[in-house]
């Protein structure tokens, strides 16, 4: 092996010859387990939220594929019909054309080139990261198979009656010109103002007062609401309001949605422009006038005077206008949450307009037939309810069931040409014809060549074909080896932040399309990935880490490049680029992508939001450098030599960490098989680090080294390359790269073959290893060598200087674990001797082993009284830094002015300083008892 650990020189070298092998192809007839990718955007790029979530699926993949279960990891990407189509757009854009400009045939072509060139960009970090996709059947969301199962789909759903074409209320972006989810809408807390408007009474016997953030939407209103137990105004339910700047009037009425102690507890309705309002609406009969258009300027229903105005231009109008008319009351300055489209930015506005619906709020259709609630929402409620999905960590069946019990039909189209298109065609008459193709569309509706049709221009939600991605990646429609195989999946991993819009849907779709079987039997629920400081990441923000940054390092420079380019709020550069140089004065070093991996795996806490910090990387890739130095140790005294167990002898040290070795083989397996991954890591790293590394390995050279027969020896080097080889296959699903690196030279040697650790079997625990009088023995050793090591550090006794140890009393099993563990002993702890002795003993420091008491004589050893000045010494020095400290955060110019990360590192320093001013006295009480 190399002398130093350099993951560039190994990871894309193991990559290839995995992928080139066909090691991540579905092998064997074991049981079958399948793990989808929950789809990246194929205009995405790799960011940390994909980089965790998609470490925790390859270490299930690799885990269960050296199970020998038969494994499928799916990869594929999806469309993403909106963010692609402004990516060819502001191309086109570039060269001072439109989408319009090609039509729709020409930009669909366009948008497949566009594809063709960099849509490849993730699947090749996700390479980077170690996925074992199988990427022989990577499939996308807009490929011919899957573009066929959205058809079928969309066909069976419509002919079981429960997708309709209708008048809805939706969030509509006035920049794109579409429809779009909710997922697609961010909704901040903004500076606002509420402006108190008086509203007459037709009759002319008074006024009510209305307070509202959108002045502009007056022009649509169509009624007052007040609630029906409001002594105010309980008078006035059912009398008319002369709408202000309109030559109508509306009525008021009651409804239980006002609250009395808001505002003026009147509240003005505009079924057409708000969602709340529309439920109103629809319980009084309200009509929707709708006052603007598509790209949000006052449509021919508003008052002639503002017609064509932008609606914040129509604000401004609005308001001078009441304010002439003597009805502005008053203006309050007011936070509210403003949604914007994620796309564009641009405030997302409420807009009634005709869209495609999956019907799942009725219980029975006119017709009789079993409405969407009954025959997709209770089963699916049902199959959570009944455990035949299983949510982990559990709470978040909650968050399912409030969705799912709380429903709303759901808009399944957008007015954009990238996606795919509705399969439905319109004749002259309007009337609409659903079918697979037009040909079939002909056919059943026994339509001639002489009738005319057109193609619907919308396209489908992509969460409409997401929603078929456990099914239709196998193959759905059409039967087959694939699906019949891994479906029902086994596990979905991904984020909160989705339940409802693709978990949810999923749930649906597959129980609908595949005869009531469940898409999953597991749902796995991460967090999402913060920063150090617990903030999210965002581009805004300028705190994201690009994860392939982390694995191959970045300039400072580039990294400053990288957060300021490109940003929505070019103003905040400045303060990005400051905060950028401070955090990373010397850029990101490269620490390989095992170190991210195991770092990610580490921080995978059940339900919690990750808190990433780069400090945590660091000391992972510590952790690779400790396992290749160790590795480099064993190899050196193994290689060459006779290894094999056949007359070998054992050690109690060799004992103690095989027995070691089978618990946390224990410890990682029901960690694993309950999403554990955070426990996975801790105990690996406790054992490798701890126990193999720093204990054994140590333990080891007085064997090899001394005089110990040739038997003892072999026993030895077996445990050491056993152990090591074993440890290598439980590292492997969570650090692929290193672990393959170092078997392919620890396997022979350990006497096992194969072509790949990742098809190596995972270790099972092996009962006959587990010994607990070995660990008995051993931890009483380490209690022995842990007590000089304490008296060598509060005497300040250089490592290396050895010392005579005095031994006094203990039990039988006490002075026979000395005799037989002398040679130990002297070697690890730098000792000269061990001399037993009776009641008398001259001035020492003591520590107690079991019933032992191990003494050091003080004599010649260290000067009392100059021990004494050193520590006075010392805490006088910390004594002042840490009254300098306190006064610093005491300043409120520092403590309330300096930036939050800055304070918090403080106070980090100071607890240091605190702690370490406590442990000096103690040592200082300690010399003085001497």
């Amino acid at each position: 092996m190399e002398k130093t650990y350099e993951p560039h020189a190994i990871e894309q070298r193991w990559y290839e010859t995995w992928e080139r092998q066909g090691h991540f192809a579905p092998q064997g007839t074991g049981t079958p387990y399948c793990i989808m990718i929950p789809p990246p955007n194929v205009t995405g790029t790799l960011h940390m939220g994909h980089a965790f979530q998609d470490t925790i699926m390859d270490a299930l993949i690799r885990y269960h594929r050296m199970q020998g279960f038969n494994t499928l990891w799916q990869p594929g990407t999806d469309h993403a019909g909106i963010a692609t189509q402004m990516v060819v757009e502001r191309q086109l854009n570039a060269e001072g054309r439109t989408r319009h400009d090609l039509g729709r045939d020409a930009f669909i072509e366009r948008v497949w080139e566009w594809k063709a060139q960099s849509g490849g960009t993730i699947q090749n970090q996700l390479r980077r990261m170690g996925a074992s996709c199988d990427w022989g059947r990577e499939r996308f969301t807009m490929d011919e198979g899957l573009s066929a199962a959205v058809r079928e789909f969309f066909v069976r759903l419509y002919d079981d009656g429960l997708i309709y074409r209708g008048a809805r209320l939706v969030n509509w972006d006035p920049v794109l010109l579409t429809a779009v989810s909710d997922l697609e809408v961010v909704s901040e807390e903004e500076n606002g103002s509420l402006w108190h408007i008086r509203y007459p009474l037709a009759d002319g016997s008074g006024a009510v007062v209305v307070a509202t953030t959108r002045p502009e939407t007056l022009l649509g209103d169509t009624a007052v609401a007040v609630h029906p137990e409001d002594e105010r105004y309980r008078h006035l339910i059912g009398k008319q309001i002369a709408l202000p700047l309109c030559d109508r009037s509306i009525p008021i009425v009651a409804d239980e949605y006002c609250d009395p102690a808001f505002g003026s507890g009147c509240v003005k309705i505009t079924p057409a422009h708000d969602f709340n309002d529309y439920e109103v609406g629809k319980r009084h009969g309200l009509p929707l006038l709708n006052v603007f258009t598509k790209d949000a300027r006052l449509n021919d229903n508003a008052p002639a005077a503002y017609r064509g105005l932008d609606r914040f231009e129509a604000r401004k109008r609005v308001v001078a206008d009441l304010e002439a008319a003597g009805l502005l009351v008053e203006v309050k300055a007011h936070k509210l949450m403003v949604p914007r489209g994620d796309r564009t930015g641009a405030v997302i506005e409420p807009f009634l307009t005709e869209q495609w619906y999956v019907d799942l709020t009725r219980e029975v259709q006119p017709d009789g037939r079993p409405g969407g609630l009954a025959r997709i929402i209770r089963p699916s409620i049902a199959a959570v309810e009944g455990g035949r999905i299983r949510f982990v960590p559990g709470n978040w069946d909650k968050t399912y069931f409030e969705w799912m019990n709380n429903i709303q039909d759901w808009c399944i189209s957008r007015q954009i040409w990238w996606g795919h298109r509705i399969p439905a065609w319109y004749d002259d008459a309007g009337r609409v014809y659903v079918g697979r193709d037009e040909a079939e569309v002909r056919a059943r509706h026994d339509l001639g060549a002489g009738v005319a049709l057109r193609q619907d221009e919308d396209v489908l939600d992509t969460w409409f074909s997401s929603a078929l991605w456990p099914f239709s990646t196998l193959g759905w429609p059409e039967e087959g080896y694939a699906l019949n195989t891994f479906y029902p999946t086994t596990v979905l991993v991904t984020g909160f932040d989705i339940i409802f819009f693709w978990v949810a849907r999923m749930i649906m779709a597959g129980l609908y399309c595949m005869d009531g079987e469940v898409p999953f039997r597991d749902v796995y629920i991460h967090g999402l990935v913060r920063d150090a400081d617990g903030q999210k990441m965002s581009k805004s923000k300028g705190n994201v880490l690009d994860p392939l940054d982390i694995v191959d390092g970045i300039d400072l420079e580039s990294l400053v490049a990288k957060r300021t380019t490109g940003l929505m709020q070019p103003q905040m550069a400045p303060r990005i680029e400051k905060a950028t140089r401070r955090q990373f004065p010397e850029g990101i070093r490269a620490h390989g992508t095992d170190a991210l991996r195991f770092t990610f795996a580490a921080l995978a806490t059940t339900g919690r939001d990750v808190v990433f910090d780069l400090g945590r990387v660091e000391g992972y890739r510590n952790f690779c450098n400790k396992l290749w130095n160790a590795s480099r140790y064993v190899l050196m005294n193994t290689e060459g030599h006779d290894c094999r167990p056949a007359g070998a002898e054992y050690s109690p040290a060799d004992r103690w960490i095989r027995s070691r070795l089978a618990r946390t083989i224990g410890e990682v397996h029901e960690a694993v098989e309950n999403y554990r991954f955070d426990i996975v890591a801790k105990c690996l790293y406790e054992f490798v680090w701890n126990e193999y590394c720093d204990w054994y390995l140590e333990l080891s050279k007085p064997v090899l080294t001394g005089q110990a027969s040739d038997a003892a020896k072999r026993g030895t080097r077996h445990t050491l390359i056993a152990a090591l080889e074993t440890v290598l296959r439980l590292l492997h699903p969570l650090m692929p790269f290193i672990t393959e690196e170092i078997w392919q030279r620890a396997a022979p040697l350990a006497g096992r073959a194969g072509p790949t650790v990742s098809r190596a079997p995972y270790p099972h625990v092996e009962p006959a290893w587990l010994d607990p009088e070995a660990e008995a023995e051993i931890a009483w050793v380490q209690t022995f060598l842990l007590g000089v090591r304490r008296i060598r550090a509060e005497l300040n006794v250089a490592p290396g200087k050895p010392l005579a140890v005095l031994a006094r009393g203990g039990s039988a099993d006490d002075r026979a674990r000395l005799a037989a563990n002398a040679v130990f002993l002297c070697a690890l702890g730098r000792l000269s001797g061990i001399e037993p002795i009776g009641a008398d003993a001259p001035q020492a420091a003591t520590a107690l082993v079991g019933e032992l008491e191990i003494l050091i004589p003080l004599a010649g050893l260290v000067d009392k009284d100059a021990e004494l000045a050193r520590l006075a010494k010392e805490i006088e020095r910390l004594g002042k830094d840490l009254e300098r400290g306190e006064a610093k955060l005491a300043n409120p110019n520092f403590a309330d002015k300096a930036p939050a990360e800055i304070v918090a590192k403080e106070r980090e320093k100071l607890d240091a300083q605190k702690a370490a001013l406590a442990k000096l006295r103690e040592q200082q009480e300690r010399m003085r008892g001497l």
